[in-house]
């Protein structure tokens, strides 16, 4: 007996016992009161339609909770600095591990944000230059562009053993800013008819410039300032008093009994609006800066933003500018070609960092990007790099489609960095659609079985295999296949593309068919951007629905994104004989306790801020005299608290029928945002829904050419045979269609394909392929061509 019992196992050690992160109660945004278990340690994909609530569970619960408790370790000092994240609406969370977020988010919303500053390697690169480069400007910060040179000298007093005396001293800093173009790489020229109309006078309006109108501060200040008459038209201006308008320095005035400072129009537009990134600006700012800015290279530095001292110094007669400027690949084996002794850590390190961009696929860029002209798929590759070679362990990587803007040939190279995150030790949950992604998963969570309201459920939990026995959406969508279309379109005339050489395209010649359904793909970084935004006219008859991020706060919803909410107002006034002001939240009929936002925020400092629901309007926004008014027997709140369906419905016939928010609803529910809530938050959709609503507002433009770049991001399988009969309805009304996708059901619908490659960057810029897809398959003769011969012929 005492044999036998000692080669029994030992006991299980009771930290053992927590292998799971046990989810109870889960009601966050449509989540209803989901349970769930997720396995430590293993690769956990979350899948299930655009809206089912996957997000809400794996970010807005898991990973929420994470950082919160994370947060509150700190000193109460120190967490007054850091964001106030709201406890999850859930019952209970166990189990859980530190979190860290890799998401979608588009990076750096700065105009000197750059690959290289976004991921220390420009940090590094700055102390290698500044040890070895020869001739020796300076320390690190001499080869930074975001650090200008600073000079000064006098007198200081010093108290010394009860005496006081007066020293003369004088500093300098040496930086690495091009002072021409104060390191943004561009010098702009400003086109002076679109700032002011020289007909009239200041106080006739003259000034064309958002928020510079005559009532507003900007335009008392200018009215106000004495340095020219205000009732003069701006055409008789003297030289002097033109140059006080555009040109003069920062000067202490006092207009209307304030202190202010005058600044000329031209620098402060530079200092208000020139300095954010294009992308980050509102839509009537965008406008205005394309209308009277025009930007060139800076002929002082070339566009390398850096002085002139920082490119003298170089390492094997290559500068800083000219390693920014290599390709990463490239970069990277200069680095290992490298013999210092004194900065050997320095060196691994780099390689080290730089080597991770070729693993990820992202060898192709250059330190010198720009990082808001990543898209969404690339933005979170960069985030990536900062963990894989990381040394911690027992962590929960939380990843949103991270095989968005991948090629089927990059997406195997993509799943095998997700298995090595894994296989340290680590939890790795994963909100996904593609089948590759899924097929690797250790445990699968789909939710469902709709979205919205008829989501926030779990449909069901468990292997891969079990999900494709399983009788849900997904489960009967996984293995589908889209066949080659027996018979194409037949194009109604050539987009003529000559010479294209934007970033790496190599004079690139083709001939782009019109009036049909037209794919544009190749490997990431093969050059499909270049070539159909950089080279397209975005002239009359094209409208370009990119990535770029929707902005919107808790206030903006769907109704007022699209436009859909003036045809509303505007019926309501009409019915009930009053103003159309009265039916926004965001006007006169705003509710007066909770200003129009059905909530009321209580920030408790360090602590979570709490919402409450107004009591006045009880949550909708609105006063109670203006719910009194109706339309079809509706209220305002009650009409933005329908589903677009519904609101299609009831605004398609009867005493509400509106036909302009009728067509606006239409085309909601043309690209499957039918169960979308007319007032929800834009701030609680998800990305593919607000790619979708981006679609749906673009669809009434007057043009001819629709581009769209990877309308599939964001959809469910399910979701994607949607999205093909939209872009038929599209080309069979007389439109052209041009599509940047990566995805192979789009692939097999397309009439024409333009493939670029062979590979990323210098190895890419050439096409490598045109014809229909079944030529495509039946040659083989690309990456693309294989990727599609498997899909279709599994």
């Amino acid at each position: 007996m005492a044999n036998s019992a000692d080669q029994q196992s030992p006991a299980r050690h009771v930290a053992d016992s927590h292998e799971l992160i046990r989810v109870q109660g889960a009601r966050e945004n449509n989540l209803k009161d989901v349970d769930v278990e997720i396995p430590k340690r293993r690769l956990t994909v979350f899948t299930g339609v655009s809206g089912s609530g996957k997000s809400s569970l794996v970010f807005g619960t898991i990973a929420a909770e994470s950082q919160r408790m994370i947060n509150e370790t700190y000193s109460a000092f120190v967490q007054g600095f850091m964001p106030t994240l709201a406890r999850p609406e859930v019952d209970l969370l166990d189990g859980l591990t530190p979190a860290i977020i890799v998401d979608q988010e588009r990076m750096g919303a700065n105009a000197r944000s750059t690959v290289g500053t976004a991921t220390d390697a420009n940090a590094m690169l700055r102390i290698l230059f500044s040890r070895l480069g020869r001739p020796h400007v300076g320390s690190a910060q001499a080869f930074s562009f975001n650090v200008a040179s600073v000079s000064g000298a006098g007198a200081v007093t010093v108290e010394r053993g009860g005496t006081t005396t007066k020293e003369r001293r004088s500093f300098r800093i040496t930086g690495g800013m091009c002072p021409r173009c104060e390191g943004l790489g561009r010098v702009s020229d400003f086109d002076l008819s679109a700032l002011y109309d020289d007909t009239k006078s200041l106080n006739e309006g003259a000034l064309t410039i958002p928020g510079y109108s005559v009532d507003g501060w900007y335009g008392r200040i200018f009215s106000g300032c004495g340095f020219f008459d205000p009732d003069k038209p701006l055409g008789r201006f003297t030289k002097r008093e033109l140059d006080d308008l555009l040109h003069k320095e920062p000067t202490r005035i006092k207009v209307d009994n304030v202190n202010v400072t005058y600044e000329g129009l031209i620098p402060k537009i530079q200092k208000s609006f020139l300095t954010k990134d294009r992308e980050a600006m509102q839509p009537h700012i965008r406008a205005f800066v394309d209308r009277a800015v025009v930007f060139a290279t800076c002929p002082d530095c070339d566009g390398t933003r850096l002085s002139e001292a920082a490119r003298s110094s170089k390492i094997s007669g290559v500068s800083i500018a000219d390693a920014c400027a290599m390709q990463i690949s490239d970069l990277a084996e200069w680095i290992r070609g490298l013999r210092e002794p004194s900065v050997t850590p320095l060196l691994t390190t780099l390689g080290r960092t730089l080597d991770s961009f070729v693993e990820i696929g992202l060898g192709y860029l250059s330190l010198d990007r720009p990082a808001g002209t990543l898209s969404g798929g690339e933005a979170q590759r960069v985030k990536m790099i900062r963990h894989l070679g990381s040394s911690l362990t027992d962590v929960t990587y939380v990843f949103d489609e991270p095989t968005a803007g991948l090629h089927p040939h990059d997406i195997a190279r993509m799943n095998t960095l997700l298995l090595r995150l894994r296989d340290k030790g680590n939890t790795v949950l994963v909100v996904e659609h593609k089948p590759e992604t899924i097929a690797i998963a250790d445990h699968v969570v789909d939710l469902g079985p709709g979205a919205g309201t008829a989501g926030g459920t779990v449909c069901f939990e468990g292997t891969v295999e079990g999900l494709r026995a399983a009788d849900t959406l997904t489960g009967r969508h996984l293995d589908d296949r889209s066949t080659l279309k027996e018979k194409v379109r037949t194009s109604t005339g050539v987009l003529e593309i000559r010479g294209a050489t934007a970033h790496n395209l190599r004079d690139v010649d083709v001939d782009i068919p019109l009036g049909v359904l037209v794919v544009v793909t190749g490997v990431a970084g093969s050059g499909k951007s270049s070539l159909v935004h950089g080279s397209i006219p975005a002239g009359a008859g094209v409208i370009s629905v990119d990535q770029g991020a929707i902005r919107g706060s808790r206030r903006s919803n769907p109704a007022t994104y699209t436009g859909l909410l003036d045809p509303i107002r505007k019926a309501f006034a009409k019915a009930n004989g009053v103003k159309p002001a009265l039916f926004s939240a965001n006007s006169e009929g705003a509710c007066p306790t909770c200003n129009g936002a059905g909530v009321i925020y209580t920030d408790l400092a360090m602590m979570a801020g709490v919402a409450t629901t107004c009591e006045e309007c009880e949550g909708r926004r609105f006063q109670s005299s203006v719910l009194e008014y109706r339309l079809g027997g509706r209220n305002i709140s009650e009409v933005l608290a329908m589903s677009v369906t519904e609101a299609e419905a009831f605004f398609g016939a009867g005493d509400a029928r509106t036909p302009a928010a009728h067509a606006i609803l239409d085309r909601l529910a043309d690209v499957g945002l039918g169960y979308l809530s007319l007032g929800q938050p834009l701030t609680t959709l998800s990305g593919g829904e607000r790619q979708r609503l981006k679609l749906a507002t673009h669809m009434s433009a007057k043009g001819g050419v629709y581009v769209l770049d990877e309308p599939t991001t964001g959809l469910h399988l399910a979701d994607v045979e949607q999205l093909l009969g939209l872009l038929d309805r599209l080309v069979d009304s007389g439109k052209s269609v041009i599509v940047i996708e990566h995805h192979q059901a789009v692939m097999a619908h397309a009439d024409w394909i333009v493939d670029l490659g062979p590979g990323a960057g210098h190895d890419g810029g050439r096409v490598v392929f045109e014809g229909t897809p079944t030529d495509l398959v039946a040659a083989r003769s690309t990456l693309t061509g294989e990727h599609l011969a498997t899909y279709v012929n599994p």
